[in-house]
């Protein structure tokens, strides 16, 4: 993938840009009914809920609206996530399952109903939705997913041909699913927000929270928000009180995109959980060519050598569909609850009027909407039947999801532990190649420092501003990277993603000391 000559972006966000006039950042103290932090599809599907409800609603968004996460997802609109109903069904019961396929399923029946009320042109296709898998060993859990599936209420069966230009060894396919394009329903729903009197105020990071009857939030320019209730709807938490990070992993995937002839292109939407997750579906294009969408590589932020594996993810791509040309490649970023189910809900025990929505694990779309009805619900007085299935403070599956809740702290530990043990010099920071990046030592200090195309240093600190975890370079993306908790920075310390909330600390970029120190895993 060195030669990769396509767009280093979002083709949805290419092929649906945002407004030539921003919508504008706050400038002035404002009092609303609800504050809603974060417009990516959560955050917009909630404000759309409550603005119809008839709430004064203000969303307030520290970049543009939909150009975060759902602006880099693979659009699949889906109630059949993988393997998540036989997990489900074994850990929380059949009950637990059938409402979160009723809940999930009839999110797709709600956004069906709101392009059609709001005519909105955004690709629609109905489709069908596979998991498959290649290797035999993987059959019995496709199997049994199938069946717990079909159990939960999802229209699946179990299938051994799925229309992909390759073998597989067994699939559950579940009719009436969707395929989108998430930006143009996102940008029609804000447009329809701001006609029923609702606000939208891009450029607006908030960084403090004050609960009580009101709440208070204040932005990074100092401006207060009162607010009966707040919805934090950020992908990450960005407040640490209820402490769901603990619960929370994030992990990266890559997204390549590429022309291919509509005769050749597979009808459905597929992913399957072997060589870390591959997931591929199409889209319309253009000349009688359906675009091809392959996702995949999973990884923890700031860990990993992205471009080795935009190469794998380009020869498995090449290897079933013959010879491509990538038009556009990007990364995605997806937060996984310790037992599969988005926390949704109250932020934390003691919480009267905040909410939160998190934990989609991949599937933010049905999730995303799916929460803004639900948090809309509660804010409303309202109590969903699945309300307790998604509420972030339930403890009945705590045990149960130990396992995957202590792998992760470890792997958290060993950052905290081993990015505050004494480090041996590496090299200098004149190794840095143009375009690379890594952590040196200026001045007795760790500092992270990359050195532009034009060989022009960039220092900054090197401690992730949320909870202190030492950053790592992203080559391919250009961009510093937390493994603990996914915030991520561009070169200059200004923030990405989230949950930091404040940038990274410019420093000198040389000194007579500085030595490079070795990564802990390279990217």
């Amino acid at each position: 993938m060195d030669t990769y000559a396509g767009a280093q972006k979002s083709y949805w966000i290419e092929t649906a840009p945002p407004p030539d006039r921003p919508h504008p950042s706050l400038a002035a103290d404002l009092t609303v009914d609800v504050a809603v932090i974060g417009a990516g599809i959560a955050g917009l599907s909630t404000a759309w809920e409550l603005a119809r409800g008839g709430r004064g609603v203000a969303v307030l968004e520290a970049d543009r609206v939909a150009t975060g996460v759902t602006g880099h997802t693979t659009a699949k609109l889906s109630a059949l996530h993988t393997l998540i109903y036989e997990r489900l069904r074994r850990i929380r019961g059949i009950e637990a399952a059938k409402l979160y396929g009723r809940s999930q399923t009839e999110a797709i029946h709600h956004a069906a109903a709101i392009v059609e009320e709001l005519g909105i042109d955004c690709d629609w296709e109905e489709t069908e939705a596979f998991t498959y898998a290649q290797d035999a060993k993987g059959v019995g859990e496709v199997m049994a997913e199938a069946e717990a599936a079909r159990e939960a209420g999802l229209p699946a069966e179990y299938v051994t041909e799925t229309g992909l230009p390759f073998p597989v060894s067994g699939a559950v396919r579940a009719t009436g699913q969707v395929q989108f394009h998430p930006r143009k329903y996102l940008l029609a729903l804000a447009e329809d927000l701001l006609r029923q009197g609702a606000r939208i105020h891009e450029h607006t990071r908030v960084v403090s929270l004050r609960e009580g009857e009101p709440c208070r939030l204040t932005t990074e320019a100092g401006v207060t928000v009162t607010a009966t209730d707040v919805v934090v709807a950020t992908h990450y938490p960005i407040f640490d009180r209820a402490l769901l990070f603990t619960r929370l992993s994030p992990r990266r995937e890559l997204v390549l995109v590429a022309p291919l002839d509509a005769g050749l292109a597979p009808h459905g939407m597929f992913i399957t959980p072997e060589q870390g997750t591959r997931s591929l579906r199409t889209a319309p294009y253009k000349d009688g060519q359906r675009l091809l969408i392959v996702t995949g590589e999973h990884f923890t932020p700031g860990t990993s050598d992205v471009e080795e594996r935009f190469g794998r993810l380009a020869d498995w791509a090449v290897g079933h569909f013959g010879e491509l040309t990538f038009t556009h490649r990007w990364a995605t970023q997806d937060n996984d609850s310790t037992d599969s189910v988005p926390l949704v809900g109250p932020l934390h025990a003691g919480s009267r009027h905040t909410y939160v929505a998190t934990g989609f694990g991949g599937w933010g779309l049905s999730g995303g909407i799916m929460a803004g009805r639900l948090l809309a619900d509660l804010i409303a007085g309202q109590n969903p039947p699945w309300s307790e299935l998604y509420d972030p403070r339930r403890v009945r599956t705590a045990v149960r999801e130990a396992p995957a809740f202590l792998k992760h702290q470890a792997q958290v530990a060993r950052h905290f532990v081993g990015d505050r043990l004494p480090s041996s010099p590496g090299g200098s920071v004149d190794d840095i190649a143009p375009g690379d990046g890594a952590i040196v030592r200026v001045g007795g200090h760790r500092c992270a420092v990359h050195r532009d195309e034009d060989g022009e240093l960039h220092a900054v600190s090197a401690r992730c501003t949320h909870l202190g975890c030492l950053v790592a370079f992203n080559r391919a993306e250009r961009a510093w990277e937390c493994p603990c908790h996914g915030s991520r920075f561009d070169p200059d310390g200004h923030i990405l993603q989230g949950p930091a909330t404040h940038p990274l600390e410019r420093r000198q970029p040389a000194d007579r000391d500085t030595s490079a120190v070795p990564p802990a895993g390279r990217s």
